[in-house]
This record gives structure tokens, sequence and C-alpha cells, in this order.
């Protein structure tokens, strides 16, 4: 199970692949964009685990935004 919460690193893995920004394991420590991001070098390696599963779970899904 991983915590799914707006802006966790999940929810940042899905959101990198759904506007294709490309993998980049981040995360907020709040809502995102409205607090200070944890880039990769500081995050746990569960963390890294949880931001590539999202990120690989949309790629699978092939949910990507239209512009």
């Amino acid at each position: 199970m991983y915590d799914k919460r707006h802006g966790g690193p999940f929810d940042r893995g899905g959101a990198d692949s759904y506007y294709r920004r490309g993998w980049n394991p981040h995360y907020f420590s709040g809502a995102t964009y409205q607090s200070s991001e944890v880039p990769m070098h500081k995050m746990t390696a569960e963390e890294i685990t949880a931001y590539t599963k999202g990120y690989n779970e949309n790629e699978e899904l092939g949910d990507y935004k239209e512009y």
C-alpha cells in the first residue's frame, strides 16, 4: 500500500507520467506547490519506490494529458 495523498511520492510519480515530464523522483511535504519540495537525494528508498510505482502505473494505463 502506498500513501496516495495529493503531493506525496505516488501522486507525483503519476502526475509526472500524466504530463509526460519524465521520471524525476520528488514529492511535496504538504500540498502540491504549496509546501516544500523534497528532491530525490533527500528521499528514502521507500519514497522513491512509491514515486516509481505511481509513475509506472500511469505509464501502463497510457493516461496522458492531451494538449
